[in-house]
């Protein structure tokens, strides 16, 4: 990795195409999260991590690392920190805005080149950190970058957590899901997902669920544990209740129990379990369209 000036680059990049990277406003910082005893510091946990790590822009490689950092910013899951030794593409000063955080310290956002293409503020480095780890490593956001790999499976979303774990059981209880009190679904034979730091999703089979109030959503998202989910909005009458379904029609070999299945956002309508109704959780997910 080397640090070139913008004089440089605006010389060997004229032509470059652009990818937005802007970085977004400085995270809340977290409580830890996980039961392993962390190496903290402290609002954040920092471990190492075991898996290679390869990313790409432009369709070349830009960091290959089999020694990455796994920094929690945000208590739901980790960030990549790469040593400067592994970054391949040229990282420039961009001259934009300093970051600050209360835990890691002042850093400087830099925009990644590579493969002719531009990630503007994609990466950033913390070069006095107060955390002696992250002196000397890379962060890259996620989404700018074209690819992801942990090892060589394809990664989405964000890296997977080590202390996240999904467990997929059949069940016999009986779920209902309702919505201004119409019954939506009605099953005597649900799978019942339970995923670190998340409420239990009930997946119930298509043949269970009201399809015919069920419309086809243009959301599309993914989960680094399950894979790329489609999602559906609910017309009761002259009301449509935007994205309170979702389905992973193929989902990734270790979520393989629920394909197929539908699963309704707690969160935004009422869901019955065994006729008692159950308390709406307060998530991450009660705003966003992005499936659990």
């Amino acid at each position: 990795m080397r640090i070139i000036s913008s004089q440089e680059v605006a010389e060997k990049h004229k032509s470059t195409r652009d990818r937005s990277g802007d970085p977004g406003p400085e995270a809340r910082e977290p409580s830890t999260n996980g039961g392993a005893p962390p190496g903290r510091r402290g609002q954040v946990r920092v471990e190492r991590g075991a898996k290679r790590v390869r990313a790409y822009l432009g369709g070349v490689v830009v960091v290959d690392s089999i020694a990455p950092l796994l920094v929690w910013e945000v208590p739901y899951y980790p960030t990549y920190y790469f040593p400067e030794g592994d970054v391949r593409a040229d990282l420039v000063a961009d001259g934009g805005a300093d970051l600050h955080s209360p835990s890691r310290g002042d850093g400087q956002t830099l925009s990644v080149l590579a493969g002719g293409c531009s990630a503007l503020g994609a990466a950033a480095r913390y070069e006095d950190s107060p955390i002696d780890e992250l002196r000397g490593t890379v962060r890259f956001q996620w989404d700018p970058m074209e690819a992801w790999f942990e090892e060589d499976e394809q990664v989405y979303t964000h890296p997977r957590d080590p202390y996240t774990r999904v467990d997929i059981l059949a069940s016999s209880r009986r779920v209902r899901v309702l919505v201004d009190g119409l019954v939506l679904a009605d099953s005597t034979s649900p799978r019942l997902l339970f995923e670190t730091g998340l409420p239990t999703r009930h997946y119930l089979p298509r043949t269970h669920v009201r399809m015919d109030l069920l419309e086809g959503s243009p959301t599309v998202t993914h989960c680094p544990y399950k894979g790329r989910a489609e999602t559906w909005s609910v017309r009761v009458g002259e009301t449509l209740h935007e994205d309170l379904a979702w389905s992973y029609p193929a989902p990734l070999p270790e979520s393989q129990k629920v394909a197929g299945l539908i699963a309704f956002y707690d969160e935004k309508l009422d869901i019955e379990v065994d006729g008692v109704l159950q308390e709406r959780p307060s998530t991450k997910f009660g705003h966003s369209r992005r499936a659990a």
